[in-house]
């Protein structure tokens, strides 16, 4: 076993990242992940990989598509005014079907917002967040050594569907400090070669080429048709999701990354005054686990209670999930403030009453 290390959050992601093998960054400091840039400025020139802060977001997400052209392992990382400026790129990036990971440390917004924790990008990260017809995977791990663990499974799963793939934190994971363990990987996916890369002839007969334009409609339309089989592959094969205390539950609450961890803690408070909460804690936001619903619809006597640090996004995926069969109920803070277990729990038996 390797030996544990405390780590911040950021820079745990840039650490993360060498080991899974990525050979270029790119990036631009902005407020809560500026720790990501910073480690992999210090540290990948030791080992002869490039570190390249760019003029600004838009440049960096270019130079991503560029780099992952040539077949490298490349990650970027911002936080959500920044993204918002890299998406025309990774619109780019989906329909040219270039593998890159993107890390998101999300901020209070609308605007310029707050550097406080927030998670007010779900919209963005999992219905597009750019034009066109194009998902991407979206990964929410709920502490700093889930997250050390995502970003291997981030890159496998970019080279293997050769797709952009988000990881999406907030303020509190990129800040805090938690000890963390950096395991060999145990991923058993045999990833494809990289066959389609702009990286010299190498004895083709015709270069490669990296595009995303197609002017007749006919051809575009096949093009699209092919990333929709790739995305029902992902759905079908790539969903992650957390059940906890489901199986007989007066209320079943629905949280994804820090919000998750609160909801584990309400879910203990709970116990103490003779309530039964679950939790589904969807690990995979796209795809979304609607199997855990599924799985868990008739264990809850009140239906689903989803809680955000949003005004409410992902209670739309679950309402879509549930499909009405239970009541679906929404708490959330927003503008990077946290919810307390014990707030929650005053929902949850708001919704529960007297009569459970």
């Amino acid at each position: 076993m390797s030996e544990k290390v405390l780590m911040k959050g950021n820079e745990a992601i840039g650490e993360a990242a060498i080991r899974a093998n990525c050979q270029c960054f790119f990036g631009y400091p902005i407020t809560p992940q500026t720790e990501v840039a910073a480690y992999m400025a210090k540290k990948m020139p030791t080992i002869d990989r490039v570190f390249l802060q760019a003029e600004s977001e838009i440049a960096a997400i270019n130079m991503i598509y560029g780099a992952a052209g040539t077949g490298v392992r490349c990650m970027t990382s911002s936080s959500s005014p920044g993204i918002s400026l890299k998406a025309e790129g990774i619109s780019y990036i989906a329909g040219a079907e270039l593998p890159c990971v993107i890390i998101n440390i999300v901020r209070g917004g609308p605007g310029l917002g707050g550097i406080q924790p927030a998670q007010s990008d779900y919209f963005q990260a999992t219905k597009g967040g750019a034009h066109g017809d194009f998902h991407m995977p979206v990964f929410a791990p709920s502490s700093i050594q889930e997250m050390v663990d995502l970003i291997t499974e981030a890159f496998d799963v970019a080279d293997q569907y050769r797709t952009p793939v988000m990881i999406m934190g907030d303020g509190m994971l990129g800040q805090m400090m938690e000890p963390v363990e950096f395991r060999p990987s145990t991923s058993t996916r045999v990833l494809p070669e990289k066959t389609w890369a702009a990286n010299g002839r190498n004895g083709r007969a015709q270069h490669n080429v990296i595009n995303s334009l197609f002017l007749k409609s006919e051809e575009l339309e096949m093009h699209n048709d092919h990333l929709g089989r790739k995305y029902d592959e992902i759905t079908k094969n790539e969903v992650k999701y957390e059940l906890m205390n489901t199986e007989d539950a007066d209320l079943i609450m629905v949280a994804y990354g820090t919000t998750a961890r609160i909801c584990k803690n309400t879910i203990k408070l709970a116990k103490e005054k003779g309530i039964n909460l679950g939790l589904i804690r969807p690990i995979t936001l796209w795809p979304y686990p609607q199997e855990a619903f599924d799985l868990t619809i008739g264990n809850t006597k009140h239906g689903y209670l989803a809680v955000e640090m949003s005004k409410g996004q992902m209670v739309e995926d679950v309402r879509l999930s549930v499909e009405g069969r239970k009541p679906v109920h929404f708490y959330g803070r927003s503008g990077g403030m946290v919810p307390s277990p014990e707030e929650i729990l005053d929902k949850a038996m708001e919704i529960v009453g007297g009569n459970k």
